[in-house]
Protein backbone atom coordinates (compact mmCIF):
# COMPACT_ATOMS: atom_id res chain seq x y z
CA UNK A 1 0.00 0.00 0.00
CA UNK A 2 1.28 3.62 -0.98
CA UNK A 3 0.73 6.41 1.59
CA UNK A 4 -0.30 10.39 0.58
CA UNK A 5 -0.56 12.92 3.34
CA UNK A 6 -3.74 14.68 3.52
CA UNK A 7 -4.92 17.70 5.18
CA UNK A 8 -6.66 15.31 7.67
CA UNK A 9 -3.93 12.62 7.80
CA UNK A 10 -1.89 9.96 5.90
CA UNK A 11 -4.48 7.91 3.47
CA UNK A 12 -3.44 4.44 2.12
CA UNK A 13 -4.25 3.71 -0.90
CA UNK A 14 -3.66 0.60 -3.47
CA UNK A 15 -2.37 1.72 -7.49
CA UNK A 16 -1.60 -0.66 -10.13
CA UNK A 17 -0.35 2.02 -12.43
CA UNK A 18 -0.82 1.32 -15.78
CA UNK A 19 -1.90 3.54 -19.14
CA UNK A 20 -5.37 2.30 -19.23
CA UNK A 21 -8.65 4.32 -18.19
CA UNK A 22 -8.14 5.13 -14.30
CA UNK A 23 -10.58 3.84 -11.97
CA UNK A 24 -10.73 4.66 -8.80
CA UNK A 25 -12.72 2.89 -5.98
CA UNK A 26 -14.31 4.36 -3.28
CA UNK A 27 -15.85 1.85 -0.29
CA UNK A 28 -18.37 2.22 2.62
CA UNK A 29 -18.21 2.35 6.51
CA UNK A 30 -16.17 -0.17 8.39
CA UNK A 31 -14.37 -1.16 5.07
CA UNK A 32 -11.16 -0.56 3.24
CA UNK A 33 -9.88 -1.06 -0.28
CA UNK A 34 -9.64 -4.34 0.46
CA UNK A 35 -13.04 -4.23 -0.84
CA UNK A 36 -12.24 -3.81 -4.19
CA UNK A 37 -9.52 -6.52 -4.65
CA UNK A 38 -11.80 -8.73 -6.71
CA UNK A 39 -12.76 -6.45 -9.13
CA UNK A 40 -9.21 -4.52 -9.07
CA UNK A 41 -7.79 -8.44 -10.08
CA UNK A 42 -10.06 -8.35 -13.16
CA UNK A 43 -9.29 -5.16 -14.48
CA UNK A 44 -5.78 -3.95 -13.90
CA UNK A 45 -4.88 -5.65 -17.10
CA UNK A 46 -6.27 -2.77 -18.82
CA UNK A 47 -7.04 -0.08 -16.20
CA UNK A 48 -5.02 1.92 -13.85
CA UNK A 49 -7.17 1.15 -10.73
CA UNK A 50 -6.59 3.56 -7.51
CA UNK A 51 -8.48 2.60 -4.18
CA UNK A 52 -7.74 4.75 -1.12
CA UNK A 53 -8.51 3.40 2.43
CA UNK A 54 -10.70 6.58 3.68
CA UNK A 55 -11.14 6.98 7.40
CA UNK A 56 -14.68 4.89 7.77
CA UNK A 57 -13.10 3.00 10.48
CA UNK A 58 -11.22 0.37 9.29
CA UNK A 59 -8.35 2.83 8.17
CA UNK A 60 -4.98 2.16 9.77
CA UNK A 61 -3.67 5.88 10.35
CA UNK A 62 -5.56 7.53 12.40
CA UNK A 63 -6.64 11.26 11.44
CA UNK A 64 -5.55 13.91 13.08
CA UNK A 65 -7.92 15.60 15.83
CA UNK A 66 -8.90 18.46 13.81
CA UNK A 67 -9.64 16.72 10.82
CA UNK A 68 -13.69 17.50 9.38
CA UNK A 69 -14.79 13.45 9.17
CA UNK A 70 -18.38 15.34 8.37
CA UNK A 71 -20.33 13.27 5.17
CA UNK A 72 -18.72 16.95 3.01
CA UNK A 73 -15.82 16.78 4.68
CA UNK A 74 -15.25 13.05 3.34
CA UNK A 75 -15.93 14.14 0.32
CA UNK A 76 -13.62 17.49 -0.18
CA UNK A 77 -10.99 14.82 1.58
CA UNK A 78 -11.43 12.54 -1.80
CA UNK A 79 -11.46 15.35 -3.96
CA UNK A 80 -8.15 16.44 -2.24
CA UNK A 81 -7.26 12.88 -2.54
CA UNK A 82 -7.71 13.28 -6.35
CA UNK A 83 -5.86 16.79 -6.97
CA UNK A 84 -2.69 15.17 -5.00
CA UNK A 85 -2.17 12.27 -7.39
CA UNK A 86 -3.04 14.30 -10.03
CA UNK A 87 -5.76 12.01 -11.62
CA UNK A 88 -8.04 13.86 -14.42
CA UNK A 89 -10.84 11.92 -15.98
CA UNK A 90 -11.00 9.45 -14.00
CA UNK A 91 -14.22 7.29 -13.40
CA UNK A 92 -15.36 7.31 -9.97
CA UNK A 93 -16.80 4.38 -8.28
CA UNK A 94 -18.39 4.39 -4.82
CA UNK A 95 -20.26 1.42 -3.45
CA UNK A 96 -22.20 1.48 -0.07
CA UNK A 97 -21.45 4.93 1.84
CA UNK A 98 -18.46 5.17 -0.82
CA UNK A 99 -21.38 6.32 -3.48
CA UNK A 100 -22.60 8.65 -1.18
CA UNK A 101 -19.29 10.51 -1.13
CA UNK A 102 -19.55 10.25 -5.00
CA UNK A 103 -22.76 11.79 -5.56
CA UNK A 104 -21.46 15.03 -3.00
CA UNK A 105 -18.42 15.45 -5.53
CA UNK A 106 -20.99 14.86 -8.07
CA UNK A 107 -22.85 17.97 -6.84
CA UNK A 108 -20.05 20.07 -6.29
CA UNK A 109 -19.15 19.38 -10.11
CA UNK A 110 -16.26 17.03 -9.69
CA UNK A 111 -13.90 18.03 -12.82
CA UNK A 112 -11.80 15.53 -12.37
CA UNK A 113 -13.98 13.06 -13.37
CA UNK A 114 -15.36 11.82 -16.62
CA UNK A 115 -17.52 8.99 -15.67
CA UNK A 116 -19.29 7.88 -12.07
CA UNK A 117 -20.37 3.89 -11.43
CA UNK A 118 -23.29 4.34 -8.17
CA UNK A 119 -23.26 0.36 -7.02
CA UNK A 120 -25.81 0.01 -4.55
CA UNK A 121 -25.24 2.89 -2.34
CA UNK A 122 -26.49 5.16 0.21
CA UNK A 123 -29.12 7.82 -1.83
CA UNK A 124 -32.06 9.92 -1.15
CA UNK A 125 -33.99 9.63 2.32
CA UNK A 126 -31.74 5.95 2.61
CA UNK A 127 -29.32 7.51 5.41
CA UNK A 128 -28.32 6.11 8.18
CA UNK A 129 -29.39 3.10 5.55
CA UNK A 130 -30.84 -0.37 7.16
CA UNK A 131 -30.90 -1.78 10.29
CA UNK A 132 -26.73 -1.55 10.22
CA UNK A 133 -26.58 2.19 9.76
CA UNK A 134 -29.23 3.08 12.49
CA UNK A 135 -27.62 0.86 14.74
CA UNK A 136 -24.10 2.68 14.16
CA UNK A 137 -25.49 5.80 14.47
CA UNK A 138 -27.03 5.01 17.99
CA UNK A 139 -23.84 3.78 18.97
CA UNK A 140 -21.71 6.19 17.55
CA UNK A 141 -23.48 8.21 20.49
CA UNK A 142 -21.05 6.24 23.17
CA UNK A 143 -17.88 7.56 24.43
CA UNK A 144 -14.84 6.08 21.95
CA UNK A 145 -14.54 3.70 25.14
CA UNK A 146 -17.78 2.41 25.39
CA UNK A 147 -18.43 2.49 21.40
CA UNK A 148 -15.37 -0.01 21.37
CA UNK A 149 -16.37 -2.40 24.38
CA UNK A 150 -20.05 -2.15 22.63
CA UNK A 151 -18.06 -3.23 19.16
CA UNK A 152 -15.93 -6.34 20.94
CA UNK A 153 -19.43 -8.68 20.10
CA UNK A 154 -17.84 -8.03 16.56
CA UNK A 155 -15.18 -10.59 16.75
CA UNK A 156 -18.00 -13.76 16.88
CA UNK A 157 -18.95 -14.28 13.28
CA UNK A 158 -22.59 -15.09 14.31
CA UNK A 159 -22.68 -11.75 15.10
CA UNK A 160 -21.23 -10.49 11.93
CA UNK A 161 -23.78 -12.47 10.18
CA UNK A 162 -26.84 -10.52 11.73
CA UNK A 163 -29.45 -8.00 9.47
CA UNK A 164 -27.60 -5.68 12.16
CA UNK A 165 -24.21 -5.92 11.15
CA UNK A 166 -22.68 -7.34 7.95
CA UNK A 167 -25.04 -10.12 7.39
CA UNK A 168 -27.96 -8.26 5.00
CA UNK A 169 -24.61 -6.09 3.53
CA UNK A 170 -22.21 -9.71 1.74
CA UNK A 171 -23.67 -13.09 0.79
CA UNK A 172 -19.71 -14.17 0.70
CA UNK A 173 -17.41 -11.56 2.27
CA UNK A 174 -17.07 -12.79 6.40
CA UNK A 175 -13.45 -12.90 6.04
CA UNK A 176 -13.06 -9.53 4.72
CA UNK A 177 -15.38 -8.27 7.29
CA UNK A 178 -13.78 -10.06 10.19
CA UNK A 179 -10.64 -8.35 9.12
CA UNK A 180 -11.88 -4.74 8.65
CA UNK A 181 -12.81 -4.73 12.36
CA UNK A 182 -9.04 -5.14 13.85
CA UNK A 183 -8.60 -1.28 13.69
CA UNK A 184 -11.47 -0.18 15.42
CA UNK A 185 -11.79 -3.14 17.95
CA UNK A 186 -7.73 -3.01 18.92
CA UNK A 187 -6.66 1.19 18.88
CA UNK A 188 -8.41 3.94 20.86
CA UNK A 189 -7.53 6.22 17.84
CA UNK A 190 -9.10 4.81 15.86
CA UNK A 191 -12.24 4.42 17.80
CA UNK A 192 -11.87 7.90 18.38
CA UNK A 193 -12.37 9.05 14.52
CA UNK A 194 -15.01 6.02 13.77
CA UNK A 195 -17.19 8.10 16.56
CA UNK A 196 -16.03 11.39 15.18
CA UNK A 197 -17.84 10.13 11.67
CA UNK A 198 -20.70 8.70 13.43
CA UNK A 199 -21.63 11.89 15.32
CA UNK A 200 -21.00 14.03 12.38
CA UNK A 201 -23.28 11.73 10.14
CA UNK A 202 -26.13 12.11 12.22
CA UNK A 203 -26.10 15.38 12.46
CA UNK A 204 -26.74 16.22 9.10
CA UNK A 205 -28.82 13.18 7.92
CA UNK A 206 -30.54 15.26 5.01
CA UNK A 207 -27.33 15.58 3.05
CA UNK A 208 -28.35 12.95 0.24
CA UNK A 209 -32.22 14.55 -0.64
CA UNK A 210 -29.76 18.09 -0.66
CA UNK A 211 -27.04 16.52 -2.84
CA UNK A 212 -29.88 14.71 -5.48
CA UNK A 213 -31.52 18.28 -6.18
CA UNK A 214 -28.17 18.77 -8.13
CA UNK A 215 -27.54 15.60 -9.53
CA UNK A 216 -29.12 16.18 -12.93
CA UNK A 217 -26.51 18.76 -13.41
CA UNK A 218 -24.05 16.38 -13.82
CA UNK A 219 -23.37 16.14 -17.43
CA UNK A 220 -20.80 12.99 -18.14
CA UNK A 221 -21.64 9.82 -18.42
CA UNK A 222 -23.20 7.74 -15.48
CA UNK A 223 -23.64 3.38 -14.66
CA UNK A 224 -25.62 2.74 -11.43
CA UNK A 225 -25.01 -0.74 -10.89
CA UNK A 226 -27.63 -2.41 -7.91
CA UNK A 227 -28.17 -5.95 -6.52
CA UNK A 228 -31.48 -7.02 -7.33
CA UNK A 229 -32.57 -8.86 -3.72
CA UNK A 230 -30.91 -5.49 -2.00
CA UNK A 231 -32.37 -5.81 1.32
CA UNK A 232 -30.63 -2.17 2.74
CA UNK A 233 -30.25 0.10 -0.33
CA UNK A 234 -33.55 -0.03 -1.99
CA UNK A 235 -33.42 -1.23 -5.76
CA UNK A 236 -35.94 1.62 -6.59
CA UNK A 237 -32.90 3.95 -5.38
CA UNK A 238 -30.93 2.63 -8.35
CA UNK A 239 -34.15 3.15 -10.74
CA UNK A 240 -34.02 6.53 -9.43
CA UNK A 241 -30.57 7.43 -9.48
CA UNK A 242 -30.56 6.14 -13.22
CA UNK A 243 -33.01 8.44 -14.06
CA UNK A 244 -31.66 11.80 -12.58
CA UNK A 245 -28.50 10.78 -14.45
CA UNK A 246 -29.89 9.88 -17.55
CA UNK A 247 -27.72 6.51 -17.49
CA UNK A 248 -27.78 2.63 -17.76
CA UNK A 249 -29.25 0.74 -14.48
CA UNK A 250 -27.80 -2.86 -14.55
CA UNK A 251 -29.22 -5.06 -11.61
CA UNK A 252 -27.19 -8.05 -10.53
CA UNK A 253 -28.14 -11.19 -8.62
CA UNK A 254 -27.00 -13.09 -6.24
CA UNK A 255 -25.68 -10.72 -4.05
CA UNK A 256 -26.35 -7.85 -1.43
CA UNK A 257 -25.02 -4.56 -1.23
CA UNK A 258 -21.27 -5.10 -1.11
CA UNK A 259 -21.39 -6.43 -4.90
CA UNK A 260 -17.70 -6.33 -5.12
CA UNK A 261 -17.41 -8.62 -2.66
CA UNK A 262 -20.38 -11.04 -3.57
CA UNK A 263 -19.87 -10.98 -7.71
CA UNK A 264 -16.93 -9.01 -8.09
CA UNK A 265 -16.15 -10.35 -12.01
CA UNK A 266 -19.64 -9.63 -12.72
CA UNK A 267 -19.17 -5.94 -11.73
CA UNK A 268 -15.77 -5.73 -13.31
CA UNK A 269 -17.05 -6.87 -16.21
CA UNK A 270 -20.08 -3.99 -16.16
CA UNK A 271 -17.28 -1.25 -15.27
CA UNK A 272 -14.95 -2.32 -18.30
CA UNK A 273 -18.30 -2.14 -20.64
CA UNK A 274 -18.81 1.61 -19.65
CA UNK A 275 -15.02 2.93 -19.45
CA UNK A 276 -14.69 1.24 -22.86
CA UNK A 277 -17.52 2.81 -24.69
CA UNK A 278 -17.79 5.58 -26.41
CA UNK A 279 -19.39 9.06 -25.20
CA UNK A 280 -22.23 10.11 -26.19
CA UNK A 281 -24.14 13.29 -26.29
Amino acid sequence: MRTVELSAGTIEYEDTGGDGPTVVLLHGLLMDASLWDGPVAELSPDHRCVAPTLPFGAHRHAMRPDADLSPHGLARLVGEFLDRLDLRDVTLVGNDTGGALVQLLMAEGAERVGRVVLASCDAFDNFPPGLTGRTLLLAGRLPPRLFGLFMQQMRLRPVRRLPLAFGWLTKRGDAATARWMIPLLTRSDIRRDTVGILRAAAADTGFLLAAAERLPDFDRPALVVWASADRVMPPEHGRRLAGLLRGRLAEVEDTYTLIPLDQPTRLARLIREFTHAPRTG
